[in-house]
């Protein structure tokens, strides 16, 4: 990477770093996957039961594989060829696993961390539950502020999803928020972390990648 874009990304991650960490946070800084996967390893042992939330940046990282490789105990409700009933069961299943990964829609320069959910399994399972939740971020997801966010979820993130999931909602066909009514919605609980929740174990790694959407 060009140095002085390699500079510029460190310095806007020490920021967010510093305001994450005075939200009680845990949150530390990684060059690349490899680098985030071994940081996760960390946390990994036999026979945890971990939860993966609906995140393509967790599974950018290769990890679920590792992690069904080595025997783990995997809720992933994006495994092929689950009926609609295991998928609900998976999903409950995450918010009381050893160990919860997923990522995060937007980090704020202030300090917070925003997700937009349509289930909320995803961010019930962030806020409390899991022994552990690790979130795992690309610097392109560090926004300004919580309104910031919001949008950029609402005009990349959701369309971006909902194209891929191919969901019949009006932001998969334009590309941006339409303020829909659709009984396809994917955007349905608005999720803001101001601070660490106080029972809740919160790891959050920041990579220097541009990861998910």
């Amino acid at each position: 990477m060009d140095p002085i874009k390699q500079w510029w990304i460190e310095e806007r991650v020490k920021r967010a770093i510093e305001r994450l960490e005075a939200h009680d946070f845990k949150a530390i800084f990684v060059k690349d996957k490899k680098e985030a996967t071994e940081e996760i390893w960390k946390y990994v042992v036999p026979q945890q039961k971990v939860g993966v939330g609906g995140s393509v940046t967790v599974r950018e990282l290769g990890i679920v594989e590792r992690l069904e490789g080595q025997g783990n105990v995997v809720y992933n409700h994006w495994k092929p060829g689950l009926s609609k009933e295991e998928i609900l069961q998976i999903r409950k299943a995450q918010m009381t696993c050893d160990l919860f990964l997923s990522s995060v829609n937007a980090i704020t320069l202030n300090g917070e961390l925003v997700n937009i959910d349509g289930i909320g399994n995803r961010v019930n399972a962030s806020v409390f539950g899991p022994g552990k939740v690790i979130l795992v971020a690309g610097y392109n997801k560090i926004i300004e502020n919580v309104e910031e966010a919001i949008k950029r979820i609402k005009n990349v993130s959701a369309p971006l999803n909902a194209r891929r999931l191919n969901i019949d909602v009006p932001c998969a066909k334009v590309g941006r928020c339409v303020d829909c009514n659709s009984p396809n919605r994917i955007c349905r609980v608005i999720v803001i972390h101001e601070r660490r929740p106080s029972l809740t174990d919160v790891l959050i790694i920041i990579v220097g990648e541009q990861l998910g959407f």
